[in-house]
């Protein structure tokens, strides 16, 4: 078993990842700059500073030096994670890139076990969501309920606030996205439901997901940040529809007249959202239907039809907010363009629904810096210089000078 504690601080002189012996040999030195980005800081066409990838290998590190340096890797990507690995098996290649607040990462290496201890969530923004997705191999997902296991087109989902276990194959080469909680904008009852099986690829969202999940994470490095971001909205709300098939699976016992009426009436929901007369009733007369059996059609989907109406405006409303291309327009604008009669009464229902107000939410997805700083705190990195930071001590807290280990 590996642990921070287990090695003591840091000093300038100590090893760090791509030197041998606390020196850096002229080429490792320009291969971790080219890798990692550091020291190839520049600005994008429209002026914002480029994307920072960060790559981490055992290629070339001695083998004595290998179990510390790969621990050192991992914590970029799991802060706290004891490692259990074998020595003379010690062989693995990282690489992060950050999508705007996600990180996309790929890890393949050698049979590894990873632990890392629950992290308490302080609110409904705080914390991480990881999503595993095997490439080749297989992993074991355990957090506290007998493991899942999830093999290559199968998806997996960890709630990074409760204790994790994950048991990585031989030659795995495995693809995971790190999310955070806040942008997901699931309940905890909604996320534990999630995490409670690994989603297959036999049903057609759980094979675009695997897909779109890999594709985004493999060209994650060579993506220009508005595209990654893009991509990154859709994987987002392809796992939102994961969780309502989740919590809300067809039931048998469902007749069949129902099966074929409700999605009608959803999809008439939503090509109406924008008008505030929409209710129970005008819904109602547009299927010729009477509003007390419209109101026992929506008990099949656990709500009512109001509700599902404001969730289905608080939805679009908060798509359009995490535009930038939409920036001049106002937030009682932009509920008005959904249905909302009361700025007032919007920002109270999306605070209760999301957690944070609609000027909270506006301003973390679409500033970069204060979004990954908040996910980096959330998740256990320092969040000046943080973990990504051009420039920054590329080493975990717990090993940089005069800070000792990192609290839990």
């Amino acid at each position: 078993m590996i642990r921070a504690t287990d090695f003591p601080p840091a000093t300038h002189d100590a090893p760090r990842p791509g030197t041998h012996d606390g020196h850096a040999s002229a080429s490792a030195r320009r291969g971790a700059r080219r890798q990692s980005g550091e020291g190839a800081e520049g600005a994008a066409p429209d002026g914002r500073k480029e994307r920072v990838d960060a790559l981490y290998t055992t290629e070339g590190v001695p083998g004595h030096q290998r179990p510390a340096y790969w621990h050192d890797a991992v914590s970029r990507m799991l802060p706290s994670a004891d490692l259990s690995i074998r020595a003379a098996e010690c062989r693995g290649t990282l690489r992060l890139s950050p999508l705007g607040p996600v990180q996309a990462v790929t890890l393949q290496g050698d049979a590894m076990r990873i632990r890392r201890p629950a992290r308490p969530a302080a609110s409904h923004r705080d914390g991480s969501v990881l999503v595993v997705a095997p490439a080749e191999g297989h992993a074991v997902v355990d957090q506290g309920d007998g493991g899942i296991h999830v093999r290559p087109g199968t998806t997996a989902f960890c709630d990074l606030a409760r204790p994790l276990c994950l048991d990585l194959s031989r030659a795995h080469h495995v693809k995971f996205l790190i999310v955070p909680r806040w942008l997901l904008g699931l309940t905890e009852d909604e996320l534990r439901r999630l995490t409670a099986t690994p989603v297959q690829a036999d049903t057609p969202s759980g094979s675009l997901l695997s897909l779109l999940l890999t594709q985004l994470v493999n060209t994650a490095p060579t993506l220009p940040r508005g595209t990654g971001e893009m991509l990154v909205r859709n994987v987002v709300d392809l796992v939102s529809v994961l969780a309502g098939e989740r919590l809300h699976p067809a039931a048998d016992g469902i007749p069949e007249a129902t099966r074929h009426l409700l999605p009608r009436i959803q999809e008439h929901i939503d090509l109406h959202l924008a008008d505030p007369d929409l209710t129970p009733e005008s819904i109602a007369q547009a299927h010729h239907i009477s509003v007390r059996y419209l109101h026992k059609l929506f008990e099949h989907e656990a709500t009512t039809v109001s509700r599902w109406v404001q969730r289905r405006r608080l939805h679009e409303c908060r798509r359009e907010l995490a535009r930038r291309t939409t920036s001049s327009r106002t937030i009682s604008a932009v509920a008005r363009r959904w249905g909302f009669t009361s700025a007032a009464h919007f920002s109270r229902v999306f605070r209760m629904t999301y957690g944070m107000s609609p000027a909270e939410w506006r301003r973390l997805a679409r500033q970069d810096s204060p979004a990954q700083a908040a996910t980096r705190t959330a998740a256990g990195y320092e969040t000046a210089p943080g973990a990504f930071s051009p420039g920054g001590d590329r080493r975990p807290a717990e090993h940089r000078v005069g800070l000792g280990t990192a609290a839990a």
